[in-house]
């Protein structure tokens, strides 16, 4: 199991929202940089990136932030935010990040995430973000209909081997995972799944071990001091 410390820019600054709620806030660090050498200096193999303003907007104002964790870490870099064309999944590819996340255009226009998928394989991930199952767009502002296990389950058809399972309710709370829908999802996905929203402390993480997702993305908890990141590494096998 992977695990994912999480860096989510808005306005140049490495903050966390509550449930996604943009007037719910906490900057933790000025200069993103520096959390992503903390995490390195953890143990860190994997940084997860979301781009907030590009995820709400589509507007690419973090790019020269992204670019300098890119240039002054050796951390592989998962990426999602305002990522919603051809053009940019390859220039973001191009550009040294390990594996773009895919969200909104998963709904509204799956077809780019297929061709994505057959040019670039594994470094296309798709974010699925879900209020009581159905699925949230452009920044968790915009609520649809969609089906989030359906979704997934024809994202894995369609050959996309990594989704980010998202419980919107859960994000930035603390309050632990939301367990059987991360269950469900594994069941109805070839996809691996990896888990998002919720996580409080390391029993959190050694909880889903039984669930089946290949990874953990985690936030607030490291930025709070309720997880100590090295430690939790040296207790998951293969993180």
């Amino acid at each position: 199991m992977i695990l994912f410390p999480a860096i989510d820019i808005r306005g140049g600054k490495a903050v966390r929202l509550i449930e996604g709620d943009f007037d719910r806030e906490t900057a933790f660090d000025i200069d993103p940089l520096d959390a992503a050498l903390r995490w390195q200096d953890a143990g860190a193999i994997w940084i997860h990136i979301v781009d907030l303003d590009g995820a709400r907007s589509g507007t690419r104002d973090n790019r020269s932030v992204i670019e300098r964790i890119r240039a002054n870490t050796s951390c592989k870099i998962q990426l999602g935010g305002g990522i919603r064309n051809s053009e940019i999944i390859d220039e973001l590819l191009g550009s040294g990040i390990d594996r773009v996340v895919l969200g909104s255009i998963a709904v509204t226009d799956p077809d780019i995430v297929i061709s994505a998928v057959a040019i670039h394989g594994e470094r296309i991930a798709v974010g699925l973000d879900a209020r009581d199952g159905k699925l949230a767009t452009s920044g968790w502002e915009t609520q649809t209909d969609a089906d989030a296990f359906e979704v997934a389950k024809a994202m894995g058809e369609a050959g996309v081997e990594h989704i980010i399972f998202t419980d919107i309710q859960r994000d930035g709370t603390l309050t632990g995972p939301n367990v059987d829908a991360l269950q469900k999802m594994v069941s109805r996905t070839r996809a691996n799944v990896i888990a998002s929203g919720g996580i409080g402390s390391p029993e959190d993480v050694h909880g889903l071990s039984h669930t089946g997702v290949s990874g953990v993305i985690i936030g607030r908890a490291l930025y709070d001091g309720r997880i100590d990141l090295a430690q939790l590494l040296e207790s998951i096998p293969h993180a």
